[in-house]
């Protein structure tokens, strides 16, 4: 028969409320009993039936978290850091992936209420208002990351994209770019929609129009990017810097410069933002606005931990992290001239194995 906490106190010689108590890490339990009673545990091989005790403390030790994908650097950083804050706390972590879809992101968020999870992190779609607002109201604990959800009550974390722009832009007019071509988001992304805003904001400042033949914007994939690189390559009159706003359009760009033989940054600048790990061993190393991903995920879990503790009550608050500009090797003074020398590598293939973005 399994080990019961019966057995398990009468083993420690305390009582099984106090037995329950240690195991569960209650701030009342001398440090000395609770060793004792997590002696006799792991020596009669003791694991609770967490249904049982989900029913009692109405608290299932489990919290959802919701990322569009695994592959790129930030949802990885998201979902580490939170696992890992989580496990400090006694709580393990359901992962949903959506692919950005929100009927995925729904059907998860109805089995976080079906479930009893005890909160959960949405870095999702910016959809579903009325399902965040229903676990708020049940008193669940939510946080939501990287876009706005329009009337949602919950509190939120993001990366401060106007300025993340804003940096890119200026780095680029300081070493007197002003054909900067931007690879951006959809306008109606939160990301996109501020991203944007930084980047127009920083060339008005500087006097510089924005010309809307170097502007695309589009969906987040790699596939997206690399047509975006090549439509501004192939201008009459290209780019002298490019300004990419997301992971998913950086792989996409990255492999048309590298398929074209572009020399990155004499003839071509560029900026990616989000930093990947590998930027920095790319050749040459790419100069990137960084999101801090970490600390983005740090403070998600202060406040989900926060309500769970009943420290802090759901409320939404905004809160903005401010990204870093990392100077690498792939910005420069524009080429003499002022338009990079793309004629004698336009034929250069563009779809060697080595140079496919990653597959979507």
């Amino acid at each position: 028969m399994p080990t019961t906490l019966t057995t398990v106190a009468r083993r420690a010689g305390v009582s099984t409320s106090t037995a329950s108590r240690a195991l569960t890490g209650h701030p009342a339990v001398d440090p000395t009993t609770r060793q004792r009673v997590e002696a006799a545990a792991a020596a009669l091989d003791y694991h609770p039936n967490r249904m049982a005790t989900a029913l009692r403390t109405r608290r299932s030790g489990l919290i959802g978290l919701v990322v569009t994908n695994l592959r790129t650097a930030t949802f990885h950083a998201i979902a580490e850091t939170l696992q890992a804050r989580a496990a400090e706390h006694g709580q393990q972590v359901l992962v949903c992936t959506t692919g950005g879809d929100p009927a995925r992101e729904a059907a998860f968020l109805d089995t976080v209420r079906a479930h009893g999870l005890d909160g959960v992190v949405v870095a999702g779609s910016g959809a579903n208002g009325r399902l965040v607002n229903a676990l708020v109201a049940e008193g669940r604990a939510v946080v939501l990351m990287n876009r706005e959800v329009a009337g949602a009550r919950a509190p939120s974390v993001m990366s401060d994209y106007v300025t993340a722009a804003r940096l890119a832009t200026e780095h680029l007019l300081d070493l007197g770019h002003t054909r900067i071509g931007v690879v951006g988001a959809p306008p109606e992304v939160t990301s996109g929609r501020l991203h944007h805003e930084g980047f127009t904001a920083a060339m008005a400042a500087a006097g510089v129009p924005v010309a809307g033949s170097l502007v695309r914007r589009g969906p987040f994939r790699a596939r997206f990017g690399n047509e975006a690189a090549a439509e501004l390559l192939d201008l009459p009159d290209p780019p002298t810097a490019l300004l990419v706003s997301n992971h998913e359009a950086s792989f996409g760009v990255l492999a048309v410069l590298s398929g074209r033989a572009v020399d990155v940054p004499r003839e071509l600048s560029l900026v990616c933002t989000e930093d990947e790990p590998f930027w920095e061993w790319w050749s040459p190393p790419v100069t990137v606005v960084d999101n801090r991903a970490a600390v983005l995920a740090e403070r998600a879990a202060d406040l989900l931990l926060a309500q769970l503790a009943g420290t802090v009550a759901p409320a939404p608050v905004a809160e903005r992290v401010a990204p870093a500009l990392v100077l690498r090797g792939s910005t420069a003074p524009p080429a003499r001239g002022g338009a990079p020398a793309q004629a004698a590598t336009r034929q250069s293939t563009r779809d060697g194995s080595r140079d496919r973005p990653p597959s979507e």
